[in-house]
């Protein structure tokens, strides 16, 4: 039994010794060796005299890699499109330090003219901010951890927006309670107008806050912001609410509205000349107070036999509430039912823009009525049977 003790006692002393020798010379420990597969170490020179090891999450280091790659890619980006510059410049025979970007776009319109409808499948060339997305800024440190508090959301900005807004509610709930309880009423002078304004769209949205949102969340930023902005006391964080408020049209833009003019009748009149598509030309004068009676080239609407070309008429009118309002006199020549039909709503169209508050002007130019359609029949090609079609090939 003494030599089995004996024994027994010097295996104790050798682990206690071999754990004294590991701890010594700072071997990892079971912690460490377990976190290895998902760490990497680094040596990181924190003063002169001392170093001091620190470990880089794998999440970190794939997201400083990817960082370096963008950097690089959007300085060659920047490079290539200073040289372009530098190019339309010599070419137009202006000074390529002073070249802005609306010279640009004037100089790839004059050497590279199109006649495409879409403007996005024109040629352009833009600032690489533009053209390329913006990305995330880190969301972690070099441990891995998270700097924003809502990160395990996996959208922290969108819902730290909706925390925000909830606390501006919230603020301006506090302020209407205080004030009456003092008696007092929000002034009127001040109230916040949102005429000509509408929320950022979601495509905009997401641009802002650098993230995919889905369309239910979407409806609740837009709810949000309604309860928002129906606060009487909204005024106090206009600021914060004009962030997320896109202008329905530039002001600077905007087409100036032709005045009417006075009849031997009495009656208020605006003509627009040069109405036109594909290859109609017409002159529409459009008179209030009017019966509805609609005049083309000395006829009523009967003169389109097609049902589709007086809807093109009647709609303008009916969109704006103006059928039965107001009398129109068109003389169109040129073109056919289709191509005379739309020559003539534009000009209704750009004429009843006189007759109507700014609010249904806009309305207008969103539907589409404002806006000339300059498309026109595609010629045939050669070797084709049309002008997409292609022949039908036979083997034999």
């Amino acid at each position: 039994m003494s030599l089995r003790v004996l024994g027994l006692n010097l295996i104790k002393t050798n682990r206690n010794l071999l754990q004294t020798a590991v701890k010594n010379n700072g071997a990892p420990n079971a912690h460490a060796v377990a976190m290895a597969p998902y760490a990497t170490q680094v040596t990181v020179q924190a003063t002169p005299a001392a170093v001091q090891k620190q470990k880089v999450s794998k999440a970190m280091k794939a997201y400083l890699e990817r960082a370096n790659e963008h950097d690089e890619f959007m300085k060659t980006q920047h490079l290539e499109f200073q040289i372009g510059k530098r190019h339309l410049a010599n070419m137009m025979g202006a000074d390529a330090e002073t070249f802005t970007q609306e010279d640009i776009n004037e100089a790839i319109n004059y050497l590279f003219p199109s006649g495409l409808f879409d403007k996005r499948a024109r040629p352009s060339m833009r600032s690489p901010e533009e053209v390329f997305p913006a990305r995330k800024a880190a969301e972690f440190d070099e441990t891995g951890r998270p700097f924003h508090s809502m990160f395990y959301t996996g959208k922290p900005n969108y819902f730290q927006l909706l925390h925000d807004i909830v606390t501006e509610t919230n603020k301006l709930h506090e302020l209407e309670e205080r004030m009456l309880r003092r008696g007092n009423k929000p002034d009127e002078n001040q109230k916040l107008e949102m005429a000509g304004f509408q929320l950022l769209p979601k495509d905009q949205l997401e641009r802002v806050l650098v993230e995919h949102i889905a369309d239910i969340e979407y409806l609740n930023f837009t709810s949000a912001m309604e309860r928002l902005i129906l606060s009487p006391y909204a005024y106090k964080s206009k600021a914060f609410i004009e962030r997320f408020l896109k202008p329905l049209i530039d002001q600077s833009k905007q087409l100036e509205v032709p005045k009417p003019k006075i009849d031997e009748q009495g009656r208020q009149y605006v003509t627009t000349y040069e109405c036109l598509r594909k290859t109609a030309r017409a002159d529409v004068t459009v008179r209030l107070p009017g019966t509805g009676k609609i005049t083309i080239n000395g006829q009523d609407i009967s003169y389109f036999s097609l049902e589709e070309c007086r809807e093109q008429l009647l709609f303008p009118l009916s969109y704006s509430k103006m059928l039965g309002k107001v009398d129109v006199e068109a003389n169109v020549e040129g073109g056919g039912p289709s191509g005379q039909a739309g020559a003539i709503r534009w000009g209704i169209a750009m004429s009843l823009r006189s007759f109507v508050d700014q609010e249904m002007i806009e309305t207008m130019r969103l539907a589409g009525l404002l806006t000339r359609d300059y498309r026109r029949r595609e010629r045939k090609k050669f070797g084709q049977e049309g002008a997409r079609r292609k022949y039908t090939w036979k083997k034999r």
